[in-house]
């Protein structure tokens, strides 16, 4: 819980370390924020409310506040000690003012302002700054209320002040610059909600809100179990081993370890690392520690209470993590993350810190809760069951010879050439739409492999059982990356996966099983690029010998419009008493059933030549929201299927399908 603490006086302008100009932000702002797209918009968002975090984590702020403006602004506010507004001895500017406007100004790096940070590189404020056609700073400290305004990030003036204060604290509205933010600067209130809540989790005791003045809309988060509450959220919609969820914090040295644990009965693993509430992704010393304490504790347990026998081997780290939801969460004061990006934690020290507080704390807790102890190494024993099954039934389908296509599936029609990335593989439903495609397709690039019926679930299905199934065998052939721990993204024999379904109900079951698959299993795949959806035409129309598709109903009645409008400039006469189509001259009318109904000319010219065809790249945005998507329609709770499903099927669309 956040415990508000009193400024001291000790915070001033004394502790704010100046390093360099702010000169090359506007000239390169994908150096200090990775983008100026719809992604860089909301990287300033991030870098103004990560300070009134840190200012909670630090003990001096209760509440941060978000509000987006009607006038394209956005204000963020928190109730700590407010930035420091004497003069700072190195700049002779203001205190606030030199954190606005010098790169690398700020409370993050003189070691007084904050013992932890999420803002490691400190650019935060002045970035924001230099990006923003307009910045108000508002400061509430000993009384009195401070205003400073900049433009473009310079200042209009002095900081003065304007009125009386009974609170301390920081309020700093922006506005971002549209000449560097070509493709928008309007904010996402769902990205914000989505950000904010997640910092709520991870700074217990703090309240967050936020509201929208273009939309009225408003939420407020306040999470006093913290990461526990988030384990909790991550669990929703899965059967959990038990409600009991593991809960530690510790602090070691001058750092604080807090980890959090519940089993779920699905195959998955979910595990969020974070340090100073910085997402790592791609792990670090912290996961590291978690994970080697983890198989430690679970093993000595098992041995000692008899449910691992003598001769049995030792349970690994992926039996052991099967079905594993865990948020770490570690707080330390010099952080060393690799990269501007910060997607992995460097401290060697943490390794040890992790693995100190698991091997205790959580050996205590399976003693105290022999039901559930029993249970997770229950799950972990079936793991190791199904995985030495799994590995005999690899052995016999993927050998190694699968890159070279000496083990290529029958069914597959390959494509003649060997680079990968001018090559193409069309997964396509059915024999039918197979055969169109096979005679259709440019052989030099698109490889065909049609699937029969409908694929494996594999959200219910561990490995063993999944490489029993034909289908999915032959696409992993296919594929050439392999599976598993012989999972290698390098090997991948074609830079384009095309999933090309009937776009009916069970187009979209069958495709939805394949991202299911591609996400538990090939997210890599994913991540880089490679999957693809093909969107067939739901309408032919024929207007004499020239030839339309449409790819929705709305598209049908446009092109309808449009070739009214054609015909009336060249002084046809229409009868406008007639339906549409013969108004339009339309010929011929007729609509898709599915893609078996194409003559192999027809598929070629709506879904595989490059000229025409329309693809929809799946990506994941939240790879956590859709965890939670894949877990609703491909789990086992009907119920929760069912609620989704009905929320979203009027308007859903193919566009929706970035997951």
């Amino acid at each position: 819980m956040v415990k508000q603490k009193i400024d001291d006086g000790s915070y001033t302008g004394s502790q704010i370390q100046v390093l360099e100009g702010l000169e090359p932000v506007r000239k390169r702002p994908g150096m200090y924020i990775g983008s100026t797209g719809y992604d860089g918009v909301h990287h300033l968002v991030k870098e103004i409310a990560d300070n009134g975090i840190d200012e909670a984590i630090a003990g001096y702020a209760s509440k941060v506040i978000v509000t987006i403006q009607a006038d394209g602004g956005i204000r963020v506010y928190d109730n700590g000690r407010g930035i420091p507004v004497d003069k700072n001895e190195k700049t002779g500017k203001s205190t606030l003012e030199t954190v606005l406007t010098v790169l690398h100004a700020g409370g993050k790096f003189g070691g007084g302002g904050y013992k932890v940070s999420s803002g490691l590189h400190g650019v935060g404020s002045s970035v924001v700054n230099a990006l923003s056609t307009k910045l108000i700073a508002e400061i509430s400290r000993d009384g009195k209320l401070y205003r400073q305004e900049f433009a473009i990030g310079v200042p209009q003036g002095e900081v003065k002040v304007v009125g009386k204060s009974t609170e301390n604290g920081t309020a700093i509205t922006f506005y971002p610059d549209a000449t560097i933010f070509k493709e928008t600067v309007e904010f996402d209130y769902k990205w914000v909600v989505n950000y904010l809540r997640h910092q709520a989790y991870l700074t217990k005791g703090v309240y967050v809100s936020v509201r929208d003045e273009r939309t009225k809309e408003r939420c407020a988060f306040y999470f006093e179990g913290g990461i526990k509450s988030y384990v909790k959220h991550l669990n929703i919609g899965k059967d959990v081993v038990s409600d009991s969820i593991f809960y530690v914090e510790r602090q070691v040295e001058d750092s604080m370890v807090e980890v959090a644990v519940q089993y779920n009965e699905t195959f998955a693993e979910l595990v969020k690392p974070f340090a100073n509430n910085v997402l790592t992704p791609d792990g670090g010393t912290h996961i590291a520690g978690f994970r080697s304490a983890l198989t430690r504790v679970i093993n000595d347990y098992a041995r000692k209470s008899s449910l691992l026998k003598e001769k049995e081997e030792n349970l690994t780290g992926d039996d052991i993590r099967e079905g594993l939801t865990a948020v770490i969460l570690v707080k330390l004061p010099d952080p060393q993350f690799e990269g501007q990006t910060k997607n992995k934690l460097g401290n060697p020290e943490v390794r040890r810190y992790v693995e100190q507080v698991m091997n205790e704390y959580f050996s205590y807790y399976l003693e105290e809760n022999p039901a559930v102890a029993k249970k997770i190494v229950g799950k972990a024993l079936l793991a190791a069951r199904a995985r030495k099954a799994a590995r005999a039934a690899r052995d016999n389908v993927i050998r190694k010879g699968a890159l070279d296509g000496l083990s290529l599936p029958g069914k597959l029609s390959d494509c003649s050439s060997k680079n990968p990335a001018e090559s193409e593989l069309y997964i396509v439903e059915g024999d039918s739409a197979g055969g169109s495609a096979k005679s259709g397709r440019d052989s030099k690039t698109q490889a065909i492999l049609p699937l029969r019926g409908k694929v494996l679930n594999v959200e219910r299905a561990r490995l063993d059982r999944m490489l029993n199934n034909n289908e999915i065998v032959s696409l992993i052939k296919a594929m050439g990356v392999g599976i598993s721990d012989q999972f290698d993204v390098s090997g991948l024999r074609y830079h384009r996966i095309i999933i090309m379904t009937d776009a009916d109900v069970d187009g979209s079951h069958i495709s939805t099983l394949l991202l299911t698959f591609f996400f538990r299993y090939m997210q890599e795949v994913i991540d880089g690029g490679y999957v693809y959806l093909a969107k067939p035409p739901l309408f032919l129309l024929r207007q004499g010998t020239k030839k339309h598709y449409a790819y929705s109903d709305d598209e049908r009645d446009s092109i309808l419009q449009t070739l009214i409008a054609e015909r009336r400039a060249k002084g046809v006469t229409i009868d406008e008493t007639a339906d549409l189509t013969k108004q339009a001259g339309i010929t011929l009318l007729q609509r898709y059933k599915g893609l078996g109904e194409m003559d192999a000319e027809q598929l070629w010219d709506t879904t595989m030549n490059p000229e025409n065809r329309v693809l929809v790249q799946v990506k994941v945005k939240d790879a956590e929201k859709s965890d939670a998507i894949f877990t609703k329609l491909m789990g086992d709770q009907v119920d929760l299927r069912k609620s989704f499903i009905q929320s979203r099927a009027k308007s859903l669309s193919l566009e929706d399908l970035d997951i």
